[in-house]
């Protein structure tokens, strides 16, 4: 009996009952979408196109729907401090912030929640933003990731659906298990990410007790111009530590703005939180050697097949005197790069690299690199002019000249700075899924790295929402995702939720 179950959950995870329509999504512009899951891209693995229109209209409008609210990430706090290298990379990368070991560079972190509002309890299951600005003398460079190494979707012409999926019933205007799970439900790429946040990890007890990610991979390029794949994870050495659904509880009882609390004491008292700061690299030969494809966002690199190398270490030790300043004001981007790092071909990366731009531009103005929390240590020197808010635009020697080439432009490019070449050959333009997905076997392996307490824990969260939808399709989807992963794990859902084999063979 015990195998035919088995049978019978493996098979759960295709999708029935659903009732379908005739209707085709469309853009705004009422034209027929062939494709609303992949991106275009410079084939199978290669990079996102801007022609990809709709991909850009999508985002677009996204970034836009919230004002002034960010539209992601809107509860936050802050506080700056400086990084400190403790390695020389100038072998891999010519980042000047990881140049000398020893080396000291300003910073500016946001930690935030990621799906519910400004004044949302910071009490509540969601994962956590970990965003560090360091004033480099070659400008500002962001690392903007999670305190999870993974995210839910691999391709950014997913995140607005995933976004309202998550955010509350534009009906209710609730927060509802059965819209978010209707939508992962059809996403088995986001098992891994659901499987994370539903322990412990979901509820970090302060930002200070979290550990960080980039979540993507990126490309650091040194002197000779080398490509090396780098992951960037941030170790807190305060300890991480969680609170069970129980002490969130009573905690949101207590004070529901505890980690913005927590950390501000922790700073004010000198009791400066530090994080150790790890990369892990893979060569460009070598990026195709693993049984998942290591810019696919879903995945993490293990350790045990990709060595985490201490690179430095940050410590937060002041805090924001003015927080609309400092902290709302404050502007992200992953494509806030320097020289030394370029993006690599991650899918959702590359969709990030637009929106996290225009969304601050949307929210702040298009000026917004200008204030102070914004502004780079250099002043920038370019041809931009005039625009809303614009304060910082300098006219240099020729105050008639804003233009270049020019034989009267004090400007001048250098060549040393130019990006890093790469060659495509036989190259097809396409939207199509990657077929190395593997959606299921780090899941199970982080599913067994658990305790028990663990197991139990992960299981009693992920039911006590899960359990709230009332399609028993959808329930039995994610059932089969989650025995895909691990038999134990799939079962204990199943009965947890009241399953018996009968209810799989219906």
């Amino acid at each position: 009996m015990m195998k035919k179950l088995a049978t019978l959950f493996m098979l759960s995870f295709v999708w029935i009952g659903f009732s379908q329509t005739n209707e085709t999504i469309t853009t705004n512009g009422g034209v027929p979408v062939g494709d609303n899951q992949n991106s275009k891209t410079v084939g199978e693995y290669g990079p996102v196109l801007l022609e990809d229109i709709y991909l850009v209209e999508k985002l677009a409008a996204f970034d836009r729907e919230r004002i002034p609210e960010r539209v992601v990430h809107p509860r936050g706090a802050g506080a700056s401090g400086y990084f400190e290298a403790t390695k020389d990379m100038s072998p891999y990368t010519k980042a000047v912030l990881f140049s000398d070991a020893g080396k000291k560079t300003d910073l500016a972190v946001r930690f935030s929640t990621v799906i519910h509002g400004k004044g949302s309890p910071e009490t509540a299951r969601d994962p956590r933003g970990f965003a560090v600005k360091f004033y480099t003398e070659q400008g500002n460079y962001d690392i903007v990731g999670n305190n999870l190494p993974i995210f839910f979707i691999r391709d950014a012409i997913k995140f607005p659906d995933m976004v309202h999926s998550l955010k509350p019933s534009p009906v209710t205007n609730k927060q509802d298990p059965n819209r978010f799970f209707d939508f992962f439900s059809h996403v088995p790429e986001s098992t891994h990410m659901i499987t994370r946040l539903y322990t412990d990890l979901g509820i970090p007890k302060g930002y200070q007790y979290m550990n960080g990610s980039s979540v993507h991979g990126y490309k650091w390029i040194n002197a000779a111009g080398e490509v090396t794949y780098v992951k960037y994870s941030w170790v807190t050495k305060q300890g991480e530590q969680n609170l069970t659904v129980e002490e969130a509880s009573i905690q949101q009882g207590k004070d529901w703005q505890h980690a913005t609390m927590s950390l501000r004491k922790d700073i004010a008292d000198k009791n400066f939180p530090q994080w150790d700061l790890y990369v892990q690299m893979i060569k460009p030969e070598d990026i195709h050697s693993f049984d998942f494809w290591p810019l696919d966002a879903t995945k993490d690199w293990p350790a045990d097949q990709i060595e985490k190398i201490k690179i430095g270490t940050m410590t937060l030790n002041q805090n924001p005197v003015n927080y609309f300043e400092q902290v709302e004001s404050i502007a992200f981007s992953p494509g806030a790069l320097i020289p030394g790092v370029e993006p690599s071909e991650d899918k959702l990366l590359q969709g990030r690299l637009f929106s996290y731009f225009d969304t601050q531009r949307h929210r702040l103005g298009p000026n917004f690199l200008q204030s102070e929390i914004n502004k780079p240590l250099q002043d920038p020197k370019n041809y931009n002019s005039d625009s809303w808010s614009s304060a910082g635009n300098k006219r240099f020697d020729n105050p008639d000249v804003n233009y270049q080439p020019s034989s009267k432009a004090a400007l001048k490019e250098d060549a040393q700075y130019k990006q890093v070449e790469t060659t495509l050959t036989n190259v097809t333009i396409t939207q199509k899924k990657i077929s190395k997905t593997n959606d299921f076997a780090q899941v199970g392996d982080f599913y067994r790295s658990l305790t028990k307490v663990e197991q139990d824990h992960l299981i009693k969260n992920l039911v006590g929402d899960l359990g709230q939808v009332t399609d028993k399709n959808i329930q039995k989807t994610m059932i089969g995702y989650f025995y895909q992963s691990d038999r134990d794990y799939g079962m204990r859902v199943a009965k947890a939720l009241g399953f018996s084999q009968k209810d799989f063979m219906n």
